[in-house]
């Protein structure tokens, strides 16, 4: 089982080990210890999951941000305004996984009394993965939704110029004997982190994941990152990124599209927005009656004919489930390069080697 193709220099780490020294990078750049072990949390719960291009390969971007990127380590998200489902924060050019948990717990709260509601985040920056949230609302037995902008990677439908992000979406169901059904994907064929981690390999990237600067498609994970990130779906993709963009932005203010920076000179600090929805299943329904077809669907799926009997049918989330429990069993898998980039960034903040020895 793997997402990505084992190099032989990759090793394996801990879980908790890396989800402490990870904290002691964050404390390192001036963040509170709370602030510090949520956001090494969500690091550590992408690489967990298999999705290393939202994991500890960001650590070295992160730290830029709160040492020399223009990103408080220590601001304070606030309320800007909450009129019955409806909320606004100002996440105060905190880190974003900060407002964003703020944002999502806000949500899932309101939803309790309205139904539904939505949380709109401004003054934000790069949040991680989306599932990170969206599993709190189900596992608070609620449907969870989360939206988010990005850096733009890729072209609009007849134009070649980089103007539109790949602006992820996360929704999760929860069941009832089974775990939560999660979705949480962004509308390029790719993430940009993962063609970083080929990069990093070594290895070419899979045909139809992105085009070279010249608008041609490409294999080489180098041109592949000064290029464009080919959408899912063609004009489809494109559409649909760009509405979850709107909606992740205009609601709260935030900055849109070519507004955010871009992939060269990088982002601008407090510019990023976010949305979280939470729907309270049972002012619809008995939340009991919701799950068990929740249930119901999951046994359809596992129980339908394989294409190949070595992979069953699978629903969303499970992947990155299976990829958890191994891994908390058997080690993190990471590539050398990733573990030497975050080594490099805490000896640069003046950590001891035995403050990183997990990195060894």
């Amino acid at each position: 089982m793997a997402e990505y193709p084992i190099t032989p220099t990759d090793r394996r780490v801990a879980p908790d080990a890396l989800q402490s020294t990870v904290t002691t990078i964050f404390l390192a750049c001036g963040m509170g210890a709370e602030d510090a072990s949520l956001l090494a949390d969500s690091l550590v719960h992408a690489d967990l999951r298999g999705v290393h291009s939202h994991g500890v390969i960001r650590i070295p971007d992160y730290v830029h941000k709160l040492i020399d990127g223009g990103v408080n380590p220590t601001a304070r998200p606030q309320i800007v305004s909450r009129t019955a489902g409806a909320i606004v924060v100002d996440g105060n050019n905190s880190m974003g996984q900060i407002g964003a948990s703020i944002a999502m717990d806000l949500a899932i709260e309101t939803a309790q009394d309205n139904a539904i509601a939505l949380a709109a985040l401004r003054g934000s920056n790069h949040c991680g993965a989306l599932d990170w949230y969206t599993l709190r609302a189900a596992k608070a037995g609620m449907i969870g939704m989360a939206g988010s902008n990005a850096l733009p990677t890729m072209a609009p439908v007849g134009g070649r110029d980089k103007i539109v992000g790949m602006n992820p979406i996360s929704i999760a169901v929860p069941g009832g004997a089974e775990p939560p059904l999660v979705l949480d994907l962004a509308f390029g064929a790719t993430a940009h982190g993962k063609i970083r981690v080929y990069h990093q390999k070594g290895l070419p990237i899979p045909q139809g994941w992105a085009f070279d600067a010249a608008g041609e498609p490409t294999t080489d994970a180098a041109k592949a990152l000064d290029g464009l990130i080919q959408p899912v779906g063609g004009h489809k993709g494109i559409a649909l990124a760009m509405m979850i963009g709107i909606v992740s932005t205009l609601l709260s203010g935030a900055s849109y599209g070519t507004g955010l920076g871009n992939m060269v000179d990088g982002p601008i600090a407090g510019r990023d927005g976010q949305f979280f929805i939470a729907i309270d299943i049972a002012a619809f329904r008995p939340l009991a009656e919701f799950a068990s077809d929740v249930d119901a669907i999951v046994g359809q799926v596992h129980g339908s004919a394989p294409r190949n009997p070595q992979e069953p049918p699978l629903v969303p989330g499970e992947m990155e489930r299976a990829f958890a429990e191994a891994y908390r069993v058997d080690g993190i898998l990471l590539p050398a390069q990733t573990l030497e980039d975050i080594r490099l960034a805490g000896l640069r903040l003046g950590l001891s080697v035995a403050d990183l020895s997990a990195l060894s």
